[in-house]
């Protein structure tokens, strides 16, 4: 998978696929009950068709469609539309990083992640789309619920080279103006880069009425700097380079990277967002299942952590 760059993985989506992933607070609207509306008691407009599943209510069929087409589709209105899902990619350089102990680098891992949900949530019949960001927002492809979205989300990150800064706040006050209508932000990134900025974005999206999601992808080497000996450290976002031994810092770095997540942790608890720390040597559809199992879990409890 990892040189193929292929991010379908049977074995991840077979373990999520009994499993959901839904919005904690009211969505702009539901089908199948799976979303509540905020909006009930105004008048509701026809947005679109969509083929019939079984268990639609057979009143929503459309004869007249039915009659000229031979298939059956069910009016869906505006007002039941299931919750749009934009995942916000980190497509910067420092993704790119790739430990001794990792099967995937970290944009692999994480472009895996998006595709996986993305099928999932494809199947609740929840829009999905994509943005993918470095020092601005690269790429953004609007939410739909067709079949061919989560194939068109994949062939984006297939081609994509991570290669510049992170600059995250930037891209998320931009996207303020860019996604108008209130959803549910993915927001899947190493989180190396300016928090406050981050977190200054994050609120006014909320303050709009966005739903916040933050999925923080790490290498284990980035949590404990394994290395021995003298070594080059390289600034992967830039040109720095530092020549030193580990073992004389180890312990001062661990200790202020656990303080960086737990920084993490804590504003996105302060804020309402939920908050994930994946690591890339540990087996996406394991972590995947035990966060979407412990969100359901304590779906009373928002701001909830795994």
């Amino acid at each position: 998978m990892a040189t193929s760059r292929t991010y379908s993985d049977p074995d991840v989506i077979a373990q999520i696929a009994d499993l959901t992933l839904r919005s904690r607070r009211l969505a702009e609207g539901a089908i199948s009950g799976q979303h509540r509306s905020p909006f009930h008691g105004f008048n509701i407009e026809f947005a679109s068709y969509r083929e019939y599943t079984p268990g639609d209510d057979l009143r929503r069929l459309d004869w007249r469609v039915f009659a000229r087409s031979d298939r059956h589709y069910i009016k869906q209105y505006e007002e039941e539309s299931n919750v749009r899902v934009t995942f916000v990619v980190d497509a910067s350089a420092s993704m790119n990083y790739k430990g001794s102990r990792a099967a995937l680098a970290k944009f692999d891992y994480a472009s895996t992640l998006v595709v996986s949900l993305a099928m999932l949530l494809s199947r609740q019949q929840d829009p999905v789309g994509l943005v993918l960001f470095d020092e601005e927002a690269g790429q953004l492809l609007p939410p739909s619920a067709t079949q061919a979205q989560v194939s068109v989300m994949s062939q984006i990150l297939q081609k994509c080279t991570p290669a510049r800064k992170t600059e995250l706040g930037g891209l998320l006050r931009s996207l303020t103006d860019r996604i108008r209508r209130r959803g549910f932000l993915v927001v899947v990134s190493d989180l190396f880069t300016d928090l406050e900025p981050v977190f200054d974005g994050l609120d006014r999206l909320r303050f709009l009425g966005h739903e916040v999601l933050v999925m923080q992808v790490l290498d284990r080497d980035e949590l404990e700097l394994p290395f021995d000996g003298p070594t080059v450290f390289k600034d992967i976002e830039g040109d720095e380079q530092v020549f030193a031994e580990p073992g004389a810092f180890r312990k001062a770095y661990q200790g202020a990277i656990r303080e960086f997540l737990a920084e993490v942790r804590r504003e996105c608890g302060a804020r309402g967002y939920d908050h994930v720390a994946l690591c890339t040597d540990d087996h996406l559809g394991d972590s995947l299942a035990r966060f979407l199992r412990s969100r359901e879990d304590s779906a009373h409890n928002p701001g909830g952590r795994y």
